[in-house]
């Protein structure tokens, strides 16, 4: 099978289920931005960093993102294929996550500047991608039951990797910055 088609030379794609669209269009963007997301949690999990679990939840977050990126990549008039879905617990795995390392972590007095290590500086990048994911889902201004979990997903790993890059930062005795605002 050939990497190539040359149908997209002209500046449009398919969506699963056949719909041409153009390239820039929001539905391409976002699962666009999912898919670098998707990379970056890659290049977070290559980190020289010894934690297993700690992989292991990122593989797990990889395998949603491709899941999200399927169904935001769906015609709106829908398909016959059979793609997979979020579930209620895909969230609750992040949220259980989120605790679980908030319980190891100083309290927080303060927003706190990205940077510190290449590694906690690569999470941040990672979290400000999530986040950006997250505005294009929801400029889709769909109501479906799949599209308020893809935002509660994103909402929520975007927070998941804020507590990572302060676990990362405890971890890897890395100094946090606080921001201290000038007035």
């Amino acid at each position: 099978m050939k990497i190539y088609t040359k149908k997209g030379d002209q500046g449009e794609t398919s969506l699963i289920g056949g719909k041409r669209v153009p390239k820039n269009d929001i539905r391409i963007e976002s699962y666009g931005t999912v898919d670098e997301l998707n990379a970056w949690i890659g290049m977070l999990r290559d980190q020289p960093v010894d934690d297993q679990a700690l992989k292991d939840e990122l593989i797990e977050i990889q395998d949603r993102l491709f899941t999200i990126g399927s169904l935001l990549a769906q015609s709106p008039e829908g398909t016959k294929m059979e793609l997979p879905r979020l579930a209620e617990s895909d969230i609750t795995f992040l949220e259980e996550a989120i605790d679980a390392m908030n319980e190891t972590l100083p309290e927080m007095k303060s927003f706190v500047l990205p940077g510190g290590h290449t590694t906690v500086s690569s999470c941040h990048i990672t979290r400000c991608v999530c986040r950006r994911a997250e505005r294009l889902v929801v400029a889709l201004h769909d109501e479906t039951d799949d599209y308020k979990k893809i935002v509660q997903y994103l909402n929520r790993l975007s927070d998941y990797l804020f507590v990572l890059a302060r676990k990362l930062t405890l971890k890897l005795e890395a100094k946090e910055t606080p921001w201290k605002p000038r007035m």
